[in-house]
């Protein structure tokens, strides 16, 4: 990855009157966000708030309104966007025999595997996956990997092309806390090292008061967006998670054990009615 020794401190991303509907349905309506390089935004909500239908506009994966801008100006040189993605899950069979050289190798060139066994791959790998403390999966087969494995490999898949804007739709859903804990330290060195733009779906909202620089509160239009303080104090906080304003992290806490373990997204069975 490449190492910004001063940040930018260009918008990163701008989304603009973004909206999405499902046939009569509004999922999002008047989006407005300007995220900069250098900063860990995390966006909270209940479920069914939409968080997983923004990350697809921002990825190009759903029809919207609305303009997203993924370049900006500084000394008159426009600045273009590569992105890095990781997916709530991945579904693997079983019996795939893939290993975790073989799936990032392929992800990321479109030469056969079996062609590309080079030691400078293998060195890019490597260092991308001992940023996650994963290396020693190098030569595991995926479908043999735990949750917390899994996610560790695809985050280090997806910062290997040195993107600027990093998106994470709920990457430690599953993860242990020892998991969970190492996950939000790395990606906090990430912004503050690679002068990553970083967008995070998360429920574990005391974590999030730890590591965010911005909080993005979403019901289907944003709610309230700013810092830790202004949005976990705000009346639309308390109001949507019926806690009280400047609750303690203990409640915080409550709160995300409520939410992770309320099910799945109700984005995801918008996904899946969208594919039949």
């Amino acid at each position: 990855m490449r190492k910004m020794i001063k940040p930018c401190g260009l918008h990163c991303i701008k989304v603009k009157h973004l909206g999405v509907e499902l046939g009569q349905q509004i999922i999002l309506e008047d989006i407005n966000l300007h995220i900069h390089c250098g900063s860990l935004n995390a966006v909270v909500g209940r479920n069914g708030a939409g968080k997983s239908t923004l990350i697809r506009a921002i990825l190009g994966e759903m029809a919207h309104t609305g303009t997203i801008e993924f370049k900006d100006r500084e000394n008159g040189r426009i600045q273009k966007l590569k992105i890095g993605y990781v997916p709530q899950t991945l579904n693997i069979e079983k019996q795939t025999p893939v290993s975790v050289y073989d799936m990032i190798a392929s992800y990321h060139s479109n030469v056969p595997v079996f062609l590309m066994k080079s030691r400078k791959m293998k060195e890019q790998i490597l260092e991308c996956l001992k940023i996650f403390e994963a290396d020693n999966l190098l030569n595991q087969q995926v479908c043999n990997l735990s949750g917390g494995e899994l996610q560790r490999v695809l985050l280090s898949m997806a910062i290997m092309d040195s993107p600027n804007l990093l998106l994470l739709d709920e990457p430690v859903s599953g993860i242990d806390q020892n998991g969970m804990e190492l996950f939000y330290k790395t990606i906090y060195h990430l912004k503050e090292h690679y002068d990553l733009a970083i967008i995070l779906i998360s429920h574990d909202l005391d974590y999030v008061k730890r590591y965010a620089d911005k909080v993005i509160l979403l019901d289907k239009t944003i709610l309230r967006q700013g810092t830790v303080k202004e949005v976990f104090e705000s009346e639309a906080f308390a109001e949507v998670f019926q806690v009280r304003p400047k609750g303690s992290v203990r409640e915080l806490g409550i709160l995300s054990e409520r939410l992770n373990s309320s099910g799945k997204d109700i984005d995801n069975f918008q996904q899946r009615k969208e594919e039949r």
